[in-house]
């Protein structure tokens, strides 16, 4: 069986009204190397019977945002069907389904079972601190260490 397509987005998707909320996490996405995240995880390979599987790339930033948000799996599922900023990072139409949580569960056992999980969060660690993000818990913090050169200024008169 084949991995699901995820590349078209639907005609509803054309109708979102953009908003900065919405855009949190496009740079974080923009900034990562998914096409070296994608060699990591070459080795998975879709079932060849039943229902299509989820694209690893797709599930693995499904990973990254429970880890972020300090989401549990059940937790995970609903915040990708309701959440509009979780689905654009992802990468799912909103007239596509969401993995329901024992998916993202088989998902993360596949990796800690080939030694991939701690290996692509690392990669991802660093991808990130090299350009100057750091990720914590329910946030993305991008620190601008650029060092500017500030005027002298003159102490105000009569402040001691």
């Amino acid at each position: 069986m084949a991995w699901k397509n995820l590349k078209q987005l639907g005609l509803v998707d054309g109708f979102l009204i953009e908003h900065k909320a919405l855009t949190e996490l496009d740079e974080v996405n923009a900034l990562i190397d998914w096409v070296r995240i994608e060699n990591f995880l070459s080795n998975i390979h879709a079932k060849p019977r039943g229902e299509k599987s989820w694209p690893p790339v797709m599930m693995f930033k499904a990973l990254l945002l429970q880890s972020w948000y300090g989401l549990s799996d059940p937790g995970l599922e609903k915040q990708l069907a309701r959440d509009l900023l979780f689905r654009r990072f992802v990468g799912l139409s909103l007239a596509e389904s969401v993995p329901d949580h024992s998916s993202i569960w088989r998902f993360r056992q596949i990796l800690e079972k080939n030694g991939l999980l701690t290996k692509l969060q690392e990669d991802i660690n660093n991808q990130l601190a090299e350009q100057g993000l750091i990720v914590r818990a329910g946030e993305v913090s991008i620190i601008d260490a650029s060092v500017i050169e500030a005027k002298n200024c003159r102490p105000n008169k009569g402040v001691d």
